[in-house]
C-alpha cells in the first residue's frame, strides 16, 4: 500500500536522525511529528509510524547484533548511517511482525526500495544480502506461497510428515565443576545441539553422531530428558512435524570444534553457574533445568 510506502520512508527518516542526533530517546515524538508535518502532510493515522519507531528502538540491541552477525565484515558503527536504519526496520519486520499484515518478502523489498531511495549506489545490494541472508536461516518463509497455501493447509494434523531429531545437553567435569557445552546461533541464543536422524537409525547412535558432527566431541548417553514436537513449515514439503528426543550426555572436557554452518556461530563451555545468565529459548532452559537437577543429585 502506498501510505504504507510512505510511512516506512518517515519512519527510516525518524531512526536516522535519531541516530544521528546522538539516541535521545525522549526526542523520538517530537522527530516524528516533524517529520510527519514535512513528509506526509494530511496523513490522518500516524499509529503505524509511532509503533514501528517505538518497536525497532526496544528491540535496537537485539536487531544489531543479527545484523553484524549476518554481516561480519560490517560493524554496526561502520555501516552507512541510512543503511544501518533500514536494516533494523527491514529485519524487524521480517523477524517480529504480523506475517498476515507483513509477509517476508514485503519487508525485504520495501527496505531494499528504500535503500535504492535514500542511500547509495550499493545501498539496494547491502542491504538484500544482509535481510536475503537472515530469511534463508529462517527457512525462506513465504516463498512461493500462493502453490503451496492450498497444500499446507489442506494437510490435517495427522497426515502431517514427520521427522525425527536428537539433541543433548552436553556435560563434562571439569576442575571439580560441572561444564556444559551450548551453541550460539544466528539469533542470539545459546542453545542444545540438535539434528536429524538418518533413515532406520537408533536414536542413541544418532545423538552420538549429531554431537560428534557438530561440535567434535565423543559422548556417551546418560539418560533421555525431553521429548516434544513443533510444527515447522518446509519451503518444499509444507507443514512437517519434528518430534525431538533431548538426551543427557557426558563427554571429556575437550576443545569443541564447532561445524561451519549458516545457522550457528558459536559454541562454548560454560560453568554450572553462569547458565542462568544465558539467552536460551523458553523450550529449552526447562530441559537444562532437568539435567542440572538430575546432575545435583
Amino acid at each position: 500500500m502506498a501510505n504504507r510506502h510512505l510511512s516506512r520512508s518517515v519512519v527510516m527518516q525518524t531512526l536516522f536522525e535519531w541516530d544521528f542526533r546522538g539516541h535521545v530517546d525522549s526526542e523520538v515524538s517530537e522527530i516524528i511529528e516533524r517529520n510527519v508535518n514535512e513528509f506526509a502532510p494530511g496523513m490522518g493515522d500516524v499509529s503505524f509510524i509511532k509503533d514501528l519507531v517505538q518497536s525497532i528502538l526496544a528491540k535496537r540491541p537485539e536487531l544489531d547484533e543479527i545484523i553484524e552477525k549476518a554481516a561480519p565484515e560490517w560493524p554496526i558503527d561502520k555501516i552507512a548511517m541510512v543503511d544501518r536504519n533500514i536494516l533494523r526496520m527491514g529485519l524487524y519486520e521480517l523477524l517480529f511482525a504480523d506475517r498476515k499484515e507483513v509477509p517476508a518478502k514485503v519487508a525485504i523489498n520495501e527496505a531494499i526500495e528504500l535503500a535504492k531511495t535514500f542511500g547509495g549506489e550499493t545501498s539496494g545490494k547491502f542491504v538484500n544480502g544482509v535481510l536475503g541472508a537472515v530469511y534463508k536461516e529462517l527457512g525462506e518463509p513465504g516463498k512461493d506461497e500462493i502453490s503451496k497455501k492450498k497444500k499446507i493447509i489442506d494437510i490435517p494434523y495427522e497426515q502431517m510428515p514427520i521427522q525425527n531429531l536428537v539433541g543433548a545437553v552436553v556435560f563434562a567435569k571439569h576442575d571439580d565443576q560441572l561444564m556444559f557445552a551450548f551453541v550460539h546461533d544466528v539469533f542470539g541464543h545459546w542453545t542444545l545441539s540438535k539434528g536429524k536422524l538418518e533413515k532406520d537409525e537408533d536414536i542413541n547412535t544418532g545423538v552420538v553422531r549429531k554431537i560428534k558432527e557438530e561440535i567434535g566431541l565423543d559422548v556417551k548417553v546418560k539418560e533421555e530428558l525431553a521429548r516434544n514436537e513443533y510444527i515447522a513449515t518446509h519451503p518444499e514439503d509444507g507443514k512437517i512435524r519434528k518430534q525431538v528426543v533431548y538426551f543427557l550426555v557426558e563427554s571429556d572436557y575437550e576443545t569443541l570444534k564447532l561445524k561451519e554452518t549458516g545457522g550457528l556461530d558459536d559454541a562454548r563451555w560454560f560453568p554450572i553457574n553462569q547458565i542462568a545468565e544465558l539467552n536460551f529459548y523458553n523450550d529449552i532452559f526447562p530441559i537444562i533445568t532437568k539435567a542440572v537437577q538430575i546432575l545435583n543429585k
